[in-house]
């Protein structure tokens, strides 16, 4: 019977030796639609000697919802933005590391370290960084289109061709700036407001869709699209006469992230892929394929003269874009039903 334990021991202990021989050579991400060019994980995984693997959502809140429904574990490194970064670190979703353990840490611009969602960069990492707007097809319509209103009360001659971002943080983020309240507003009345316009607004709206926000502006679909900066620049590449907004009442700014998730089963790959990130022509290739900017020193040389001069990435001086915050849970209950209510 010994020997049979010990038989036993000795294959659980190759079982797991193999299983961990395994790991070292894979790395998994959770990440955005269209947000990382196939060269960059063919380089990545030539260089590291690694397997990658990449899933997607469309949303902060579908990648949290699905990491708490069992994913934990799953993947090794995630994309969210700032506030959700911190409503993850929060809920004990992120793992720690050194600055001695990646490199390249010292790449990172100074005002991209010691933010409000990851204190001294313990958790995360500059990805890229941009803001959330609208762009209004000129073909369809020539007025001002310096306000919020062309989305929340539009002008006739674009209701129901308005394609929204099905993105709650940001949704209500500009919701709110567009009523002149707060964000994370706890004044019921204001509460109730932001509700009752976003109600009255919806059926102007043709389409919720983020991965779509792009394709409905080109094809002529939708004449006004809620969207991502780096998205309207390229919809503009690919022809069309689009003009993306600066509205007066402000418009979010982001920074996305990598962070390195909790119970990754592939941490050193994990750091490897962070840091390979964080080299300036890597960080710099991600700039020219997304259209958005990088929170990394040096790469100016590298990146294409389309991006440098794209005028989504060169705003005026004022407005200044605002951050979507991390809501109290009291208020984040109130806004998860804003929100159910909007897309019923």
């Amino acid at each position: 019977m010994k020997n049979l334990l010990k038989l036993g021991a000795s294959a659980l202990a190759l079982s797991l030796a193999a299983n961990a021989a395994s790991a070292e050579g894979k790395l998994v991400i959770y990440n955005w639609f269209e947000y990382l060019p196939q060269d960059l994980i063919d380089k990545f995984a030539a260089e590291a000697g690694v397997e990658v693997t990449m899933d997607t959502f469309d949303s902060n809140e579908a990648m949290l919802a699905s990491l708490k429904a069992g994913k934990m574990g799953t993947y090794d490194v995630a994309v969210p933005s700032d506030y959700m970064v911190e409503i993850m670190g929060g809920d004990g979703l992120l793992d720690t590391f050194t600055q001695d353990e990646m490199p390249n840490f010292g790449n990172i611009m100074s005002q991209q370290m010691n933010l409000s969602f990851d204190p001294e960069r313990k958790s995360s990492v500059p990805y890229q960084w941009g803001s959330t707007s609208f762009s209004v097809n000129r073909d369809d319509y020539k007025g001002d289109i310096d306000t919020l209103a062309m989305i929340f009360n539009p002008p006739a001659e674009v209701q129901g061709k308005i394609n929204v971002l099905d993105s709650q943080g940001e949704v209500l983020a500009l919701g709110s700036m567009y009523l002149g309240i707060p964000q994370c507003s706890t004044d019921r009345e204001q509460l109730k407001a932001l509700n009752d316009m976003l109600l009255a607004a919806k059926p102007h709206w043709a389409s919720f869709g983020s991965d779509v926000a792009k394709d409905v502006l080109v094809s002529g679909d939708a004449s006004v699209g809620m969207i991502w900066s780096g998205f309207s620049a390229k919809a503009r590449e690919e022809g069309a006469n689009v003009e993306y907004a600066f509205p007066k009442e402000g418009y979010v700014v982001w920074m996305d992230n990598i962070v390195l998730l909790k119970d990754a089963p592939n941490r050193a790959n994990a750091l490897k892929f962070m840091n390979f990130m964080l080299e300036p022509e890597n960080a710099a290739a991600l700039t020219n394929f997304a259209a958005y900017t990088a929170g990394v020193n040096g790469t100016e040389p590298f990146l294409s003269d389309a991006v440098k001069s794209s005028p989504e990435s060169n705003p005026p001086a004022t407005p200044v874009g605002q951050l979507v915050q991390a809501c109290s849970q009291e208020v984040q209950a109130v806004y998860d039903t804003i929100w159910t209510n909007l897309k019923k």
